[in-house]
């Protein structure tokens, strides 16, 4: 963000993270169509790409070696292997930004989230910049209603991933704000305001933003 005198803030990174269901896929899917101003951060991934994705839009399509390397190296600040594929956010890919002034956007899983929350300990400048948003739905009945409104699992499905929500809503006191999402228009919109406010924190200001 510019200020007086041509000076920068330093950009947010807005880390997003929610149980399944809650709607947190939606949310950002729109706040990404919304808010032109505001940068997708792209993921390091060991599996091979989809058909219509694109390395360097989609993913950044890397060889496990290259993976194990990077993780050797410190380069990400939160990785998990899944499904014996590796999948990363690089330093670089949230840090260069927010030094230039550009806020970044980050639809990562509560493990990711709490790599990050822990990284932040040991980086200033990540500290500075970082800000956790956790996304739930209104009570756990209405995530229910949810689950079986998509008529895509089976009931010991629907019962597995109850059981998950309920275990990752109890992370819900490790993020800086909460957003109860009732009705998706209406979050989207309380998605961007928040991020706009999330501009104006004094703790990304230049120190030397007032000459007195």
């Amino acid at each position: 963000m510019e200020l007086m005198n041509g000076k920068k803030a330093l950009g947010t990174a807005v880390i997003v993270s929610g149980p399944s269901g809650a709607g947190k896929t939606s949310i950002c899917q729109r706040v990404r169509q919304e808010m032109a101003d505001i940068r997708f951060s792209i993921s390091c991934t060991t599996r091979g790409p989809r058909p219509g994705e694109c390395d360097g839009r989609d993913y950044y399509f890397i060889s496990h070696e290259e993976f194990r390397k990077r993780i050797a190296d410190g380069k990400f600040i939160e990785h998990a292997e899944v499904f014996s594929n590796y999948y990363g956010t690089l330093r670089s890919e949230v840090l260069d930004s927010v030094m230039c002034g550009e806020d970044v956007f980050l639809d990562i899983d509560i493990q990711g989230a709490m790599q990050i929350r822990e990284a932040t300990a040991a980086d200033p400048l990540l500290a500075r910049c970082a800000e956790f948003i956790f996304v739930v739905p209104p009570s756990m009945a209405e995530l229910e209603r949810r689950l079986r409104g998509r008529e895509s699992d089976t009931e010991d499905q629907i019962r597995q991933r109850l059981a998950k929500s309920a275990y990752e809503i109890s992370f819900w006191k490790k993020y800086d704000y909460l957003l109860v999402n009732q009705q998706l228009e209406n979050s989207v919109r309380e998605m961007m305001a928040l991020i706009r406010t999330l501009r104006s924190a004094t703790k990304r200001m230049p120190e030397d933003l007032f000459n007195v």
